[in-house]
């Protein structure tokens, strides 16, 4: 019977699609959240083990921690350091529900939630399904280049490097190596600094190592930012001496530049500059991502969702935003609250309160964000520090950016992963084990993001998300 069900191209194993998504039964209110990343993860543990039932839909199964996705392409830390399953995080938390789907759609008249598994209804829907990479409308670029918005995204990184590198010592054509071994990053924020520095310490510690056959500064590397200085969102101070870090490290920084098209091997700038490349990062700019049935009278510039002062979707009664996707539009924030992960932790926090207190009917506040700093790292004992008036960097800067990046990312084992993976590579500049565990090539075909019509080229790189995690 299974052999016959095979052949007809019916797997057992593949996940039905049913008319309704099977839940525990409860009379409690239902809190739908979609969307497992530092907003919906706070939310969760804010409503954990109170009188409401919580239910969190995301299309992964695990938590992903986007400050050290770099680290992952850059063989620096295995995947499954920085991931942990949702199952484990609630474990124990006896009125909250994992469902594996992907929402495909909202039904507001109707309280219901479409999935690619089933419907669900909600007394309260929560949206905090972050942010995708925008290509800004440049198709070319984005089928030739890659993004950092996923683990999968970091692997497949991984394996161009790998593989191109692997290449390039077989190839005996100069121009053919010279395109396999250097690699353009486009985007200044802490994403795109964070990975020059760490790819420009791999050329200076890993590569004479694994690759003798040709030497070090045979590996250029470039990082291509549209503003006249990088990390914008940081003080001049930040700025300027990430700069120097970068340069140091023999990293060629393209500044007041911008890339017009990628084909694959030629990466073009506005200015007229072109760059023989096979290997282009892309980490200049992010949209908001959310599923169909929201008004899009209530969607501002970069895909995000405007929200009141109470994180509430416009024009939506029970209908919430947090994270990457939200845009509180105010008098002292005209461009809605900081992308980054402070952000959104303290509206996951804040939300938990404010549901329990409309429930409840008690009285609620109004959301208030606290700027706690900025750090980013550039590489080993180089970071810098904004906190406040105390503006610094060097060695001390990095250990505060080391520590606080431990102490964020789930679970007691990841913890000791990335600790031992950090101190075995500070002692020994020796990092995980570089194997080619799948072969990669670039998906050469259209990709069916839709348009962001509202935006234009020239908007700044809002990236500064997560790359570095925030005090």
């Amino acid at each position: 019977m299974k052999q016959n069900q095979m052949l007809n191209g019916i797997d057992d194993h593949t996940c039905k699609v049913t008319e309704v998504i099977c839940l525990p039964n409860s009379r409690l209110p239902r809190v739908v959240i979609v969307g497992g990343g530092f907003a919906g993860l706070a939310l969760v543990e804010g409503l954990k083990n109170k009188d409401v039932q919580v239910v969190l839909i995301d299309r992964n199964n695990f938590h992903q921690f986007q400050p050290l996705f770099y680290q992952v392409a850059t063989s620096g830390l295995e995947p499954d350091s920085i991931v942990f399953p949702f199952r484990k995080q609630i474990k124990g938390y006896k009125n909250v529900s994992f469902r594996l789907a992907e929402v495909k759609e909202i039904q507001a008249s109707t309280n219901t939630v479409i999935t690619d598994k089933g419907n669900l209804t909600y007394d309260y829907l929560v949206l905090a399904t972050g942010t995708k990479t925008n290509f800004f409308g440049m198709e070319e670029v984005e089928r030739n280049s890659l993004g950092m918005k996923d683990i999968r995204d970091s692997l497949n990184i991984r394996h161009m490097m790998l593989q191109n590198l692997e290449q390039a010592a077989i190839t005996c054509d100069d121009e053919e190596r010279d395109a396999l071994t250097n690699f353009v990053i486009v985007g200044g924020g802490p994403a795109g600094v964070e990975m020059a520095g760490a790819l420009a310490e791999f050329c200076k510690y890993i590569l004479p190592k694994d690759y003798p056959e040709y030497p070090s500064s045979i590996m250029n590397i470039y990082l291509v930012e549209a503003m006249d200085e990088l990390l914008v969102a940081m003080s001049d101070k930040a700025s300027s001496k990430t700069l120097t870090y970068l340069e140091n490290l023999n990293v060629k920084v393209l500044l007041k530049e911008s890339v017009s098209n990628y084909d694959g091997r030629i990466v073009q700038t506005k200015s007229g500059k072109t760059i023989l490349a096979k290997n282009l990062i892309w980490t200049a700019g992010v949209k908001g991502d959310f599923p169909k049935g929201i008004d899009e009278r209530h969607v501002v510039k970069g895909n995000r969702l405007k929200t009141d002062a109470y994180l509430k979707v416009d024009g939506q009664e029970n209908i919430y935003a947090i994270g990457d996707i939200a845009a509180l539009i105010s008098e002292e924030t005209p461009k809605g609250h900081p992308q980054v992960a402070q952000a959104a932790i303290q509206q996951g926090k804040y939300l938990a309160c404010t549901l329990m207190g409309i429930i409840n009917d008690k009285p609620i506040g109004l959301f208030s964000y606290k700027d706690k700093g900025s750090l980013a790292t550039v590489g080993k004992r180089k970071a810098v520090a904004d906190l406040g008036k105390l503006k610094f960097a060097g060695y001390f800067a990095w250990l505060l950016w080391s520590v606080v990046h431990l102490l964020s990312i789930s679970g007691f084992r990841n913890k000791l992963l990335v600790g031992f993976n950090w101190a075995v590579s500070y002692f020994s500049y020796e990092k995980s084990n570089r194997v080619i565990i799948r072969n990669f090539k670039l998906n050469t075909t259209a990709k069916t993001q839709t348009k962001d019509n509202s935006e234009n080229h020239l908007e700044k790189d809002v990236n500064t998300k997560k790359s570095s995690i925030d005090v």
